[in-house]
């Protein structure tokens, strides 16, 4: 999910500022929730405790709040998860477990995949600034042998990055699992997962 437009019409927050913080929390919740185009400021200041005017006066619409959340949420995710390249199975386990933990942030970010399609990304999107700096650590990986160099190292991101959230992206699978599968715990589901990045890219011995 790439932030939306209008990135660059954000007013830079003042130091110390719990408005903008709580406007921030109350967007995330909403586009969550309602996605894009189905958010509504005024919902977003009446959780925030604020104004929707005041709303506007740190976002100048709602594109621009939008990128706000969505750009905090790729570095939140980028320093919860940290990417170990000598280990990517337990890279995709810590995915797994963000996402089982804040099912929310998953559909944030589906939403935006689906709203804005071929959006073109800013310069400065800090979605690709992310995604640039992971690849290059897989290819330092190749370079120093921890990882199988026949890989492309984009698609060695993006396999691991897909094992990983394989469960929060089908919740209808996650209660068949719950329902039908020998072990239906969310333990099993993440061993699965960690097994599967296991066996395409072992852990650097």
């Amino acid at each position: 999910m790439s932030p939306s437009r209008d990135s660059s019409q954000t007013a830079a927050p003042a130091a110390g500022d719990t408005t903008r913080e709580r406007i921030l929390t109350a967007a995330m919740e909403e586009f969550a929730r309602h996605g894009i185009a189905g958010a509504r400021v005024d919902r977003i200041a009446k959780l925030a405790k604020t104004s929707k005017e005041r709303v506007y006066a740190y976002f100048r619409s709602k594109d621009a709040l939008h990128a706000a959340v969505a750009a905090q949420e790729y570095v939140v995710i980028a320093e919860a998860t940290k990417l170990d390249p000598s280990d990517l199975p337990g890279y995709a386990g810590r995915l797994f477990d963000y996402f089982v933990a804040r099912p929310d942030h998953h559909r944030l970010i589906t939403w935006g995949r689906l709203e804005l399609p071929g959006t073109t990304a800013a310069a400065d999107d800090p979605a690709q600034a992310v995604i640039a700096r992971k690849i290059d650590q897989l290819r330092q990986a190749q370079q120093a042998g921890q990882l199988d160099s026949a890989w492309d190292p984009a698609d060695v991101l993006a396999l691991v990055n897909q094992i990983a959230m394989t469960w929060a992206a089908q919740p209808e699978l996650s209660e068949a699992a719950a329902a039908h599968a020998a072990d239906p715990t969310t333990t099993a589901r993440r061993a699965a997962v960690v097994t599967a990045v296991e066996r395409l890219f072992p852990r650097a011995r």
